[in-house]
């Protein structure tokens, strides 16, 4: 007689992933679904001892990059590893779709620093639907959902151009964006910090996302500003999503530099007050006071006119080096300003392929170490010029109560904002890559008690899946995909660090993604089950 299930979980204590109390039973699993729960006598083709530990559902990261390099990391072993079973990709206006060959080089430079440099992509699609078929025959270990990029569509359509769109240049925008959505994308992302979506006015995205509520599809935002115009920025994703009736998510919610800090409560009041009017608006937060992106968001917008090959060229320009310095030093640019808001010993520099010895120092101390701190600016042009623009870096600008206002808020979820990095990719990436998930459990749950256990996990579960608009996830719950993280409620933690990023997280022993066991006893199996989901009109 053949087993019942492909896998049954023995005696866990299931957090379902809602405001339920937890409750202890078995969970029987068979083709990717979850068929039963509740006390089962028969035998698994596989058998998980869960006794003394949490079985919840698999954690969904809503803010994520994963598309970036998961060709090159199918494995996906920095997420499955915290127990990440979905993550939504595409955010902050930075998809790779679509693509217009003409304007293939911009887009391939814009999204650099997020690439794996020495993988080769081909760049032989040009919609979402396409580069997804590519992952989906390449396999990979989590699941997959796509938004769409407002950047890359903006490229795709009008270069780096400052120019406000056309008319046409706006048709064209919303031709390609409603594509995507019949295709299965699930909304539209902007990074309204970074050009060309920073050329956007507010009046082109209310008209771009407008297309968006015929599909029920979702708007995520990295606002404007995350400092001194913090609330201003607030209220822009506010009216768009206002306007429009659409669902709203404000990413990577924070208030940068210390003159800004303590106004994420004000923020928060904010959201709180438009989702009283009807406006259907979240954040998401990661627990770390340090954030993560590119050196070339150190410059002014407009020095990115034209692509980077222009800003390179402006940066050799001794005309153009004195107007960004003093845009810089006399707070005039658009954006922002991470130089004079958090000083140049706050900025570290995380990856960079053509200069190594800069990775994991400040600007501060690289500059010193070559006798350049006389000349901050001179020395950061030149430094641009020598790696072509191609870095990421971290910069230490939160508070640490800020932090902690944010993830204790009931409408924040849980994200890392990282990308897929292995421990053989070298460089200091943030270590929310490897460690968002488990921190959460670990630090703000089980030591500083800033959540009980059943709200973080809702947040990293069915908050996120509800507002994304997955179906049949985000709950353990008969009927649904089996996605499943296993772990030690009293041992879960983060390990990774600033200094010391590629290491994994412990207390985390299982992981289940569509039925099939991706962690087996804190071991990645290298099985690779994850999925390209799309959204189902609803």
């Amino acid at each position: 007689m053949s087993n019942c299930f492909d896998i049954v979980i023995k005696g866990g204590e299931i957090f379902n992933g809602t405001d339920d109390r937890p409750f202890k039973s078995d969970i029987g699993i068979s083709e990717g679904k979850i068929i039963r729960i509740g006390e089962i006598n028969e035998k698994g083709n596989k058998t998980i001892d869960a006794k003394g530990l949490v079985v919840s559902p698999g954690f969904i990261d809503m803010h994520n990059h994963a598309d970036h390099a998961i060709l090159a990391f199918p494995n996906a072993e920095c997420y499955i590893m915290q127990g990440v079973t979905t993550s939504l990709v595409g955010n902050c206006g930075l998809s790779m779709a679509p693509i217009n060959p003409d304007n293939l080089e911009l887009t391939k430079t814009y999204l650099f620093p997020f690439l794996r440099n020495d993988f080769d992509y081909k760049w032989d699609w040009i919609t979402s639907k396409e580069y997804f078929e590519k992952i989906k025959k390449n396999n990979t270990a989590i699941n997959l959902a796509p938004l769409v990029g407002q950047g890359t569509l903006r490229i795709a359509v009008k270069g780096f151009e400052m120019t406000r769109a056309s008319k046409e240049e706006m048709e064209k925008m919303k031709t390609i964006l409603e594509q995507e959505l019949e295709e299965g994308a699930f909304g539209l992302s902007t990074g309204l910090v970074y050009p060309p979506g920073s050329y956007s006015t507010t009046e082109e995205l209310i008209e771009l996302t407008s297309i968006l509520k015929k599909y029920n599809a979702l708007y995520t935002t990295h606002l404007r500003n995350e400092s001194n115009e913090l609330l201003e920025s607030v209220e822009e994703a506010i009216k768009v999503g206002e306007e429009n009736g659409i669902s709203v998510e404000i990413s990577h919610h924070k208030a940068i530099g210390r003159a800004n800090w303590g106004k994420v409560k004000d923020s928060l009041k904010m959201l709180e007050s438009a989702r009283q009017r009807g406006v259907d608006i979240n954040c998401d937060v990661y627990p770390y006071t340090a954030a993560m992106t590119t050196v070339s968001s150190l410059l002014p917008p407009w020095t990115l006119e034209g692509g980077v090959e222009k800003m390179l060229t402006r940066l050799k320009n001794y005309e153009e080096r004195l107007k960004i310095e003093k845009d810089i030093t006399e707070g005039n640019m658009r954006g922002e300003n991470w130089v004079k808001g958090i000083g140049w010993e706050n900025i570290m520099i995380a990856e960079c392929p053509l200069d190594k010895y800069a990775e994991g120092k400040s600007l501060e101390t690289l500059f010193k170490e070559r006798n350049q701190s006389h000349q901050p600016f001179k020395a950061l042009f030149n430094w641009l010029i020598k790696i072509k623009g191609e870095a990421t870096m971290v910069f230490f600008c939160m508070d640490e109560e800020d932090v902690k206002a944010v993830i204790s808020s009931p409408i924040s979820t849980i994200i890392s904002d990282s990308w897929v990095i292995a421990p053989n990719g070298g460089g200091k990436p943030h270590p929310r890559g490897y460690g968002s998930f488990p921190r959460v459990l670990g630090k703000y749950v089980r030591e500083e008690k800033t959540l009980i256990l059943e709200e973080a996990i809702k947040k990293m579960t069915s908050l996120p899946a509800n507002k994304i608009g997955l179906k049949n996830r985000g709950i353990i719950k008969e009927g649904y995909w089996a996605d499943i993280a296993i772990f030690n409620k009293n041992e879960v933690k983060d390990k990774a660090t600033f200094e010391n990023p590629h290491q994994y997280p412990e207390g985390i022993y299982y992981v289940i993604v569509n039925g099939q066991i991706a962690v087996d006893n804190g071991k990645i199996t290298g099985l690779k089950p994850g999925k390209i989901i799309k959204r189902q009109n609803i």
